[in-house]
């Protein structure tokens, strides 16, 4: 067993980090959520942020687009030309994608600073593109409302997680600890 445990250790070792860390983070994701009440249609402070920010960028394009409370449900309207054409509700705000992120980097360790700095930047990243992936669906939905499932299901997760995963990839082969033992092989 000994013997087992060791020849695994690297994958167990991720493994607890990774867990630990998406645990962690989480617990304190769930904490803050709890914070308001979604049977009086709040919405979280960081998603009404979101929205915000795509209703600046969607009035770069059209300046009469909007971001609305909903009345009767914990999300935030998108209005664009005059047409509402998506909601944000908690989701969509990529919080959840972003603990995934930094659960991995956390898992795959590397040195302190530039752990710390590319959390940030990959943070920073992964929410500007969030942003940018919500008005351009937003926009896309006014334009082709028919391919609704398929934008929103489909095509706009693509863009978000493959962008995570490069930045993985980025992360495990050129700062992880785990990078200097591939190149001296």
């Amino acid at each position: 067993m000994r013997k087992l445990f060791l020849l695994y250790k690297p994958f167990l070792l991720f493994l607890v980090k990774f867990l630990l860390t998406y645990v962690f983070l989480t617990i304190i994701y769930q904490t803050y959520l709890n914070r308001f009440d979604a049977s009086k249609s709040e919405v979280d402070s960081f998603t009404t942020f979101v929205a915000e920010q795509t209703e600046t960028v969607l009035t770069w394009i059209d300046s009469q687009s909007y971001a609305i409370p909903h009345l009767r449900e914990p999300s935030i309207k998108i209005i664009y030309h005059n047409k509402y054409v998506s909601r944000i509700i908690e989701g969509c705000n990529a919080l959840s994608v972003i603990i995934l992120f930094i659960a991995f980097i956390i898992a795959f360790s590397g040195k302190l600073k530039n752990t710390i700095v590319f959390i940030l930047l990959g943070s920073i990243l992964i929410h500007v593109l969030n942003v940018g992936r919500i008005a351009l669906l937003s926009i896309a939905l006014y334009h082709f409302p028919q391919y609704q499932h398929l934008l929103h299901g489909v095509v706009f997760p693509l863009i978000i997680y493959g962008v995570v995963f490069l930045l993985w990839v980025i992360w495990v082969n050129k700062f992880s600890y785990h990078a200097t033992v591939f190149t001296k092989k």
